[in-house]
């Protein structure tokens, strides 16, 4: 049973693509002040490469696309060249050798580049304009430095004890190296402080691993990683549109995401709203951040448990019809609603009654039960999963009603006669019930897949979902445990 499906979700989701500046209301944008970018007319030259296509592909967020291509001749010459301007972003030319070299393009689209294939950074030289020149100083700097670097990262991770001596010389080492490149580019930043390129490396670094101790002297790891994650975008201009169109945000996005947030609904809830907040409303970024995590932690894309919680918070909190400027009403009211029907049923909340009549046509409900633990198992007579979870929890059942588990069963999306002969079948003996209509689990549990498990604990909680019957029991006697 599903109650939208993922794909219309995701186009509900990333709606029209209108512009903030066109409501009138607040813009993140810097481009509108700078007057719009020339004509391209790029010549590039790459020595030695043969004749043949190159590619030019731009970055959106964490997408590629095609942005141009044209053909390189006999002396590896091309040339792009339009009435329409690039999107300002940063770019991969892909060469017909497969060799990539990257730029970055701004207002100004009119320069050259000269290079040799085989040595593309160390050959470059850029022409008439300064992003490109700074980008490839940096990239040669980096080049240079890449063999010291990697020596001592090597030697650091040969050392069978990360102390004494050898390892305070080497640790030494790449903080030194470090603390170049650092200067390297405090010295181009400070030279250069308006240029895309400053605002584009900026963007890219990270901040420093603080060295927290607890009290007795040993390293405090949580609060080192929180604190890294709480200082990751202190470098993002989040005025600057132009950072969305190179893969810098895409790549802290998922870091701060995936590698710094702790895996579960609340402190993932949390950090989404820590980002936000720093964003400018009806700005690209608030509705890139905001549908990223909507649609990343839609239950049917993660392992997570209950992301449904992390569904509901972003729902409730910022897809309203004022901040959702990019969905018209009608678009917003059916993403609240999805989040309406998850919202009774996550963990940690009181598990709602569900009323309706068992085979004998007697109401039950989910309260008359006695039993310490109720496992709510909501499921179809010709679902696939179905068939080989519910023999499982037939079994386990058996093993735990004497424990105090009990179990209440309701079918959902069949016929009666189909109910009833599949209750025989697989020898159900816990109460089951079935309402043609699904309105007494309407917004009470939220069935996306059939089979969903809920596990209730004796004060009636919610304590997991979304389980295999193979999870079962861990979950039960770990709860069990906290509470002898």
């Amino acid at each position: 049973m599903r109650t939208l499906s993922f794909v219309f979700l995701v186009a509900l989701i990333i709606g029209c693509q209108s512009s903030p500046a066109a409501n009138g209301e607040e813009n993140g944008s810097t481009m509108s002040d700078r007057g719009p970018a020339e004509s391209p007319d790029i010549t590039i030259e790459v020595e030695g490469m043969r004749a043949g296509n190159a590619y030019l592909i731009g970055t959106f967020t964490d997408q590629q696309f095609r942005a141009d291509s044209t053909g390189v001749d006999a002396n590896g010459k091309m040339v792009f060249k339009k009435n329409e301007s690039y999107p300002p972003g940063h770019y991969y030319l892909i060469l017909p050798d497969q060799s990539n070299l990257q730029f970055l393009l701004d207002l100004d689209q009119t320069f050259t580049m000269k290079t040799k294939a085989g040595d593309l950074v160390g050959s470059m030289v850029v022409e008439g304009n300064i992003d490109n020149e700074l980008l490839y100083q940096n990239l040669r700097f980096q080049q240079e430095q890449a063999p010291r670097s990697n020596a001592v990262n090597s030697q650091l991770q040969a050392l069978p004890v990360k102390e004494g001596p050898d390892y305070d010389r080497l640790l030494a080492q790449r903080n030194q190296l470090t603390a170049e490149y650092k200067a390297h580019l405090e010295g181009l930043f400070e030279q250069y402080p308006e240029s895309f390129f400053t605002s584009f490396k900026r963007a890219g670094q990270n901040p420093e691993i603080q060295n927290v101790r607890n009290p007795d002297g040993t390293l405090d790891v949580e609060r080192q990683v929180y604190l890294f994650r709480t200082q990751l975008w202190d470098g993002v201009d989040f005025k600057d549109e132009r950072l969305l169109r190179t893969p810098v945000i895409s790549n802290k996005l998922k870091r701060y995401f995936n590698e710094l947030t702790p895996k579960n609904p609340d402190s993932i809830s949390q950090a989404a709203d820590f980002l936000i907040q720093k964003v400018p409303k009806r700005s690209e970024y608030f509705k890139y951040f905001v549908n990223w995590t909507v649609i990343n932690y839609e239950p049917k894309n993660t392992t997570l448990m209950d992301a449904q919680a992390v569904f509901v918070h972003m729902v409730e909190k910022y897809f309203t019809y004022d901040l959702a400027f990019w969905n018209d009403s009608v678009e917003t009211f059916a993403i609240q609603q999805r989040a309406y029907e998850m919202s009774a049923s996550l963990v940690g909340k009181k598990a709602p009654d569900v009323q309706a009549p068992d085979p004998s046509g007697q109401l039950r409900s989910i309260y008359e039960l006695k039993s310490p633990y109720i496992i709510v198992y909501m499921y179809n007579p010709t679902c696939e999963h179905c068939a080989v979870e519910t023999p499982k929890l037939v079994n386990f059942y058996r093993q735990w009603k004497p424990k105090g588990v009990e179990v209440f069963g309701i079918a959902i999306d069949t016929n009666d006669a189909e109910w009833k002969a599949y209750i025989a079948k697989n020898g159900m003996q816990w109460t089951n019930v079935f309402d043609p209509t699904n309105k007494s689990i309407y917004a009470k549990y939220f069935v996306d897949i059939t089979p969903e498990i809920y596990i209730l604990d004796p004060n009636r909680t919610i304590i997991a979902k979304n389980l295999k019957v193979d999870q079962i029991a861990e979950v039960l006697e770990r709860d069990m445990a906290k509470r002898n």
